[in-house]
Order: C-alpha cells, then sequence, then structure tokens
C-alpha cells in the first residue's frame, strides 16, 4: 500500500496531532492490514498523551480498540482473509511463548500491549496488525460494529476483573467505578452468578445508567453516600463477598479492602496514577486475597458468542460518535465526560 491517510499522531507529552501519515504495509509474514471501520477512545489513550505510558514511542498513531476489514495478509496467515470483518485484541501476542502458553498475554515476550503504544494504532483508516491470527476475531454475522467494538479491551478488562474476583453463584459482588471497564466488569460478574451487584461511583448518570441496564442492583454515589456503610447495609453487615476495583481513585483502594468482607477476593483492575499503600497491620485477620494486573486479553472469542447469543450487550456504552476529523473534540468530550461521555466511537476518514 503507498500514500497517506489522516491520523492521531502523538508527539510528545500533551502534543496530539491529526496529520497525514505514510499508509501500513506488510512487514512481516503474520501480519494482517485492517480497513478501520470503526474505533474509540480510551482512558490509556489519556495517559499516552500526558506522557504518562514510559513505553509509549513519540510518533505513533493512538488507538488500540477496533473493528474493521482486512484488506491484506502475510504469507503464514491461513485463518483471516480479506473483505473478513474482524474486531482486534488490544494486545498484540505470539501465542507460543511461556506466558502465551500459560494465557498470560499481557506479558508476552514478544508483544504485549503494542497497538496505539509502541506502533502504530487505529485512530486512523489503516493499521497494521502483527500475529494476526491471534490478535483478530471474525465478527459473528449479524452483529455491527457498535455490537463488538468493546470486545479487545474494555469488555475484556471488566471480564477479566469478573474472573479475577472468584464470584460464586449467589455472591455480593461490589464494583468501585462505574466508567467503561467498571461497567463491563458488572455485566460480566452477572454471568459468573453474582446475586446482588453493587456499583460504586462518583457520577449519578453512570449509577443510573448500571441500574437500568440491569448490571446493578443497587447504587451508591460516593459523592454524598458512606460507601462502607451502605455496602454492609446491602450485604447484611458482612461486606462485599468479591470487591472489583476499576476506579483508580486516590483513596478507592483504600475503599476496596475495607469494604470486602473477611475472606473475599479483592481484584484490582485500575490503571492508579500514583503509589497505593498495603496496610497490612489495618486489615490483618481479614485474610484478603488480592488479585491484580493488566488485562489477559484471552477471551474474546467467548465475548463475541456471548454477544452473538443476546447473554451480553454493553452497546449502551457509546454516548457520543464523531467522525476522524473531529478526534480531538472528542478526547476532549471524554475526558471532561461533556454531555454524560461515557465512551466515544470515531469513524474514518474516506480514502
Amino acid at each position: 500500500m503507498d500514500g497517506t491517510m489522516k491520523a492521531l499522531v502523538w508527539r510528545g507529552a500533551g502534543d496530539l496531532r491529526l496529520e497525514d501519515h505514510p499508509l501500513p504495509r506488510i512487514r512481516d509474514p503474520r501480519d494482517a492490514i485492517v480497513r478501520v471501520t470503526l474505533s474509540s477512545i480510551c482512558a490509556s489513550d489519556l495517559h499516552i498523551r500526558d506522557g504518562a505510558v514510559p513505553r509509549a514511542r513519540p510518533g505513533v498513531v493512538l488507538g488500540h480498540e477496533f473493528v474493521g476489514e482486512i484488506v491484506e495478509t502475510g504469507t503464514e496467515v491461513r485463518k483471516l482473509k480479506p473483505g473478513m470483518r474482524v474486531a482486534a485484541n488490544v494486545e498484540t501476542f505470539c501465542g507460543s511463548c511461556f506466558f502465551c502458553r500459560r494465557n498470560y498475554v499481557n506479558n508476552c515476550e514478544h508483544g504485549g500491549w503494542e497497538l496505539g503504544c509502541r506502533i502504530d494504532g487505529c485512530q486512523t483508516t489503516y493499521v497494521r496488525v502483527p500475529f494476526a491470527e491471534n490478535g483478530l476475531n471474525p465478527v459473528p454475522a449479524g452483529l455491527s460494529d457498535e455490537d463488538v467494538i468493546f470486545v479487545g479491551d474494555v469488555l475484556s478488562s471488566g471480564y477479566f476483573g469478573a474472573e479475577l474476583a472468584e464470584i460464586r453463584p449467589g455472591d455480593s459482588v461490589a464494583v468501585l467505578g462505574a466508567g467503561p471497564v467498571g461497567l463491563c466488569a458488572m455485566a460480566c460478574a452477572r454471568l459468573f452468578g453474582a446475586g446482588r451487584i453493587i456499583a460504586v461511583d462518583l457520577l449519578e448518570n453512570r449509577l443510573r445508567l448500571a441500574r437500568a441496564r440491569g448490571w446493578a442492583d443497587d447504587a451508591i454515589n460516593a459523592a454524598w453516600e458512606d460507601v462502607e456503610e451502605r455496602v454492609r447495609e446491602c450485604t447484611g453487615g458482612r461486606g462485599a463477598d468479591a470487591v472489583i476495583e476499576a476506579a483508580g481513585g486516590k483513596s478507592t483502594f483504600q475503599t476496596a479492602w475495607r469494604i470486602a468482607r473477611p475472606h473475599a477476593c479483592v481484584a484490582v483492575v485500575a490503571m492508579y496514577g500514583e503509589a497505593q499503600n498495603l496496610p497490612l497491620h489495618q486489615m490483618y485477620g481479614k485474610n484478603l486475597i488480592f488479585k491484580t494486573g493488566g488485562v489477559d486479553a484471552v477471551h474474546c472469542g467467548r465475548l463475541l458468542g456471548l454477544i452473538a447469543d443476546g447473554r451480553l450487550d454493553v452497546r449502551a456504552l457509546i454516548t457520543h460518535r464523531l467522525p476522524l476529523d473531529r478526534i480531538l473534540e472528542g478526547y476532549a468530550v471524554f475526558e471532561n465526560k461533556t454531555d454524560d461521555c461515557i465512551k466515544c466511537v470515531i469513524t474514518p476518514a474516506a480514502m
């Protein structure tokens, strides 16, 4: 492929530019080139913009959450063909290294979080995807781009959080943060058999959405309610059987372990901007289990099946839709939560 395309490029801390960028080309026989049909803006894009991701490479095209159509494949790509619609995985992984063989794809020895961080991502028209047969999942017939846009990132992250939390049928599950990942974690916690889901956030519109969609049974506004007291009220005085921390606020980690009942599991999937304190002397005797980490997005195929079967639907996260030439406006809307923004999706420029 020759020529240029419009792309959102990160030039350094605080410096984003919508500019002409070379079209991608096959570099490895396991690559595929995908024409982007829908992408999104994520919180991690903001972290890169602000210079808070040391591994990010200046000059990279941002974005890692997208749906598209394959236009070209490398010679070793057998399962994917031009014309196939695919949903992308946030992670680039080889599938054969020590960590990949154990489904720890976030720690792939030859990849990890690459797209939109160290290699060009999807906030453009065309993108090269390494290890394409691992990083691209065919979209089931009948599903739209908006049905599946979140499969490879925030939905996988929410599923990962629910999986880490060791939810048993009937458990009470408290989710801190009703942003995109937290809301997905609630939807997935229900699939794991949670009996009562408690949503905690500072924004009333997000709590209303969680209740309206059936993702949460109880909603606690931490801006004016005592979270610990309210969780005890919701759980017969014991505390939550499982806690998923998806907020990443200054005090939310402390809230997470405090609202957990003794012998509970606390799953931490939030990204923090500063170090957190683990006050073991205060929690001694609660016998808590802590699990942390970035998403191991190994369940994209399963999630696509759940969506196709009508068991999982997170389209309500999409509150704003903009074309690529207004993507900087989209960043401002997403960051400032303007007009109750939860997720902003982007359609690419025509070629």
